[in-house]
């Protein structure tokens, strides 16, 4: 099957959901909240109440400080042919165990080369 052969449906253009999660460790967490103290002051748009509610949310969680860090157009707007219609994003704080099976990223793909094809 071409690319031209994937149905467009009535609406013109195909979308596609792109869904990323990552967990990252926070080894610094005075450079990350400074980092976002300052990306916050410097958005000129920002209005002050916002800007205050910011800047303590950035000082209480480094979850918070990561979220005004990440933005998703920077992961997808050097990627040629499309153009982001939506996102969300959020950080939370969560248990990491990366010898528990729960966070076995190729879990599926272990599972697809230990099974077998069925014999005639």
């Amino acid at each position: 099957m071409s690319t031209t052969d994937i149905p467009r449906g009535e609406s013109g253009p195909r979308y596609v959901r792109l869904q990323v999660e990552l967990v990252l460790e926070v080894n610094d967490q005075d450079r990350l909240t400074g980092a976002a103290l300052d990306h916050i002051v410097a958005d000129e748009f920002m209005p002050d109440e916002e800007r205050s509610h910011a800047e303590a949310a950035v000082r209480q969680d480094e979850s918070e400080a990561l979220a005004y860090l990440v933005d998703p157009f920077d992961l997808v707007a050097t990627v040629p042919g499309i153009e982001l219609v939506q996102a969300s994003w959020s950080c939370a704080h969560t248990e990491y165990d990366p010898d528990s099976d729960e966070w076995d990223l190729y879990e599926d793909e272990d599972v697809a080369a230990d099974e077998e094809p069925d014999g005639p």
